[in-house]
């Protein structure tokens, strides 16, 4: 135990589940064109592909694995924003210092210039904007319970 605190000297859980999960997608689209990958143009080769029953081909690119990816992360963001916790501001806090480095990456770095990045950080907004008022939404509720 840490003598000016009743907290534990380790890490707690609630401050590793505040980091964003957006934060992962950037980090993730970084370290794909780091590996050289380039989002703006199709791929040669489809990561997988199947026919439909209708008979159309269909096949999934790396961009369209990110954008699933980072729709699930946001999924799991919205679900975290239900519920409050101590933690609660902070989370907020890093999910709006996590649009910023989208907004900036966008204008400043000329191969995140693309349709799939932009769409990661237009979720960011969307995380920012629904975990503000689902949080505004559940505290009222809250107040007015109590």
């Amino acid at each position: 135990m840490n003598p000016l605190s009743d907290l534990p000297v380790r890490a707690k859980p609630g401050i590793i589940r505040s980091i964003p999960m957006l934060a992962l997608a950037l980090l993730a689209y970084n370290l794909a064109l780091a590996m050289g990958h380039d989002f703006r143009l199709l791929p040669e080769q489809p990561l997988w592909g199947a026919v439909l029953i209708s008979g159309a081909a269909w096949s999934v690119s790396w961009n369209e694995v990110m954008i699933a990816g980072g729709l699930a992360m946001l999924f799991i963001e919205i679900l975290k924003s239900t519920r409050t916790t101590q933690h609660s501001t902070l989370e907020h806090l890093l999910s709006m210092l996590v649009f910023i480095s989208f907004i900036v990456e966008f204008l400043v770095v000329a191969r995140a210039g693309t349709n799939v990045f932009l769409l990661l950080g237009l979720m960011s907004l969307m995380d920012v904007m629904g975990g503000y008022a689902i949080s505004i939404a559940v505290a009222r509720k809250d107040l007015n319970i109590s």
